[in-house]
C-alpha cells in the first residue's frame, strides 16, 4: 500500500492531537511538582572539580580522594571525557578555601594533576535562573511584536504557544529521566525556540499566501475553506520541515552517542525539542489559529448590523 501524503487530513486529527498535548502537559506538571529537576551546580550551590587522570577512576575512587583530603561532601555526578581520563566531579556544597586548598594537595599527590576547582554560590545560580527565563520571555514578546506586524497577531500568539509547549515538553523530558539541568539546557532551548518558530512562521507564510489567493477568487464563505487553507499550506512545506529536522537529528543523535557526557544533555534536549517544533507547528500553532479564526467569524455573525 502507498502512502500518499495527499490523502492525509492534518485538520482532522489536530483536535485528537492537541487533546493529548493538553494532557501530556497536565501531567508533566505533576511530575514536576512531585519529582522536580535535577539541577546542576550552574543553578544550585555545589561544586564541580574537573581532574586529568592516568586512567578512568570510579565515583567510589573519588569519594575516597575526597575523604581522604578531608572533604565529607556526597557526589552527585562524575562525568568523563577523553575516553575517562578528564572527569568532572560534582557534589551540592561549597568548599572553603582551607577545603580547596586540601583538595588540590591531595589530588595532586594521588592523581599526578592539580585539579581545576569551581563553585557557584545559591545567589549565583538564582541569578542565572532568572536570567534564562528573562531570555525566554525577551524572546517571546519579540517574537510577538514581529509576527503581529509581519503577519497578524493571532499567527503571535498561535506561534508562541506553540514555542512554550516545546520548551515546556524539554523540560519534563529532562525531570523524566534524571538528566542534569545546567548552561547547555538553556542552550538548548533557545536553540529549540529558534527551530520551532522558524518552522511555524514557514507553514503560516503559506497559509497567508493561499488566503491571499483564495480571497482573490472570492472562495472563502465559511470555516471549511479555511481548514482546506490549513491542509493544503502544511501539505506544501511538510516535506521541507520533515528534511530539515531528519538532518539536524541525525547530527544531534551523533552528538548524544558519540559526544562527551558533559553534552549529552544538549543533545538530549535537541533530539526532544527538534521532533516537538515540527509536530506542534503542525498539531499546535495550526490548530489554535483556526480556533482563533472560528471565534473571529462567530463574533462577525454575531454583530447586528444597523439600517443607515
Amino acid at each position: 500500500m502507498n502512502f500518499k501524503l495527499t490523502e492525509w487530513n492534518y485538520v482532522k486529527h489536530m483536535r485528537t492531537m492537541f487533546l493529548i498535548s493538553s494532557a501530556i502537559v497536565i501531567l508533566g506538571i505533576g511530575l514536576l511538582f512531585f519529582r522536580g529537576l535535577n539541577l546542576g551546580i550552574d543553578f544550585a550551590s555545589g561544586t564541580r572539580v574537573e581532574v586529568q587522570t592516568e586512567e578512568r577512576v570510579s565515583q567510589e575512587e573519588f569519594t575516597q580522594a575526597f575523604n581522604d583530603a578531608g572533604v565529607d561532601q556526597e557526589i552527585s555526578s562524575v562525568q568523563y571525557a577523553d575516553d575517562g581520563r578528564l572527569a568532572y566531579v560534582t557534589f551540592v556544597g561549597q568548599l572553603g578555601q582551607e577545603e580547596v586548598a586540601s583538595v588540590k594537595t591531595a589530588f595532586t599527590e594521588q592523581f599526578g594533576n592539580d585539579p581545576n576547582i569551581s563553585t557557584v554560590s545559591a545567589q549565583v545560580g538564582r541569578d542565572l535562573a532568572k536570567n534564562a527565563l528573562y531570555a525566554v520571555a525577551v524572546a517571546s514578546i519579540g517574537i510577538i511584536l514581529y509576527i503581529t506586524v509581519r503577519f497578524q497577531f493571532s499567527y503571535a500568539v498561535a506561534t508562541v504557544v506553540a514555542m512554550l509547549h516545546d520548551a515546556f515538553f524539554m523540560i519534563v523530558a529532562f525531570s523524566l529521566f534524571g538528566v542534569e539541568v545546567n548552561l547547555y539546557f538553556i542552550a538548548a532551548i533557545l536553540t529549540i525556540i529558534g527551530y520551532s518558530v522558524n518552522d511555524t512562521i514557514v507553514t503560516f507564510d503559506r497559509v497567508r499566501e493561499n488566503i491571499t489567493s483564495y480571497e482573490k477568487e472570492r472562495k472563502i464563505r465559511s470555516m471549511d475553506v479555511y481548514e482546506s487553507i490549513i491542509n493544503r499550506s502544511i501539505q506544501e512545506t511538510i516535506v521541507r520541515s520533515v528534511n530539515t529536522v531528519i538532518t539536524v537529528l541525525v547530527t544531534a543523535l551523533a552528538l548524544y552517542v558519540f559526544g562527551a557526557e558533559s553534552i549529552r544533555g544538549f543533545s538530549l534536549a535537541l533530539l526532544v525539542g527538534l521532533f516537538m517544533g515540527m509536530y506542534s507547528s503542525i498539531f499546535i500553532a495550526s490548530y489554535l489559529w483556526l480556533l482563533i479564526k472560528r471565534t473571529t467569524i462567530n463574533k462577525k455573525k454575531d454583530t447586528p448590523v444597523t439600517e443607515a
